[in-house]
Parts: structure tokens; sequence; C-alpha cells
């Protein structure tokens, strides 16, 4: 078995899509707007070759808590080959001010680097 994809509610569609794109360098299909669930739209990103985002959003999504504790999966974790693209991309997100946690080793050892999304979302990336 594998994950198919990885489905992530935003307010705001656009800036998660381009987010995705430029941060990750995805890919990116053309928006899907469903004609029965009126408001509801969304973009499938894909990384290399074996990680798919779904991004959605519709109209009275409720806001999440700005500590990220809410129910439900607190961050996804994107393994990127090494420690050298952790740093890479640690560097890059603070540059661009989303750098939430410098690269360390966990103590369950993991190497990673901690990055929010527009929405404040938490992404670890790992070797």
């Amino acid at each position: 078995m594998k994950i198919a994809h990885i489905a992530l509610w935003t307010h705001n569609l656009e800036t998660q899509a381009r987010f995705w794109v430029d941060f990750f360098d995805a890919e990116i299909n053309e928006k899907y707007s469903s004609q029965t669930n009126l408001g509801f739209e969304s973009y499938f990103v894909k990384i290399a070759d074996d990680i798919a985002v779904e991004l959605m959003t519709k109209p009275g999504l409720s806001e999440c808590l700005p500590d990220n504790s809410t129910r439900g999966w607190a961050h996804l974790a994107i393994s990127v080959g090494g420690q050298d693209e952790v740093d890479a991309l640690a560097r890059k997100a603070e540059a661009l001010g989303i750098l939430v946690s410098q690269p360390r080793t966990t103590g369950d050892g993991y190497y990673e680097a901690v990055i929010k999304d527009p929405d404040g979302n938490l992404i670890e990336i790992v070797e």
C-alpha cells in the first residue's frame, strides 16, 4: 500500500498553490471547480514522482487555531533526500520568512527543519 495523496483545506487556494509550486518546484493541474458542490475548488500538486497534495477550498471554512493544535493531522513530513537538501530548503524558507525551526536532529533521530505554509500549516522537511 501507499498513500495516494494528502488533502489540505485552505482559505486562499491561489496563494497555497503558488507556495507549493514555487517552494517545492511542484507541478500543478488545472483548477477543478465542482458543478455539484458549489464553491468547491481544488488543485492537485505533485512533487517529484510520488508526493501528491490536493489543495481544496470552499466558502464557510472554519479557522484553525494559531498554534495548530486542532484535532487531526499536526503536520506533513516530506523527505527530501539528505541533510544538504534539508539545509538548502531551510535557508530558502528562512529567506522567505516561513522557517519555524532550524535544521536539527530530533530525539527520535530525524534530521529536520520545520516550515509553515501560507495558512500556517506545519511542514517538516526531513532527510
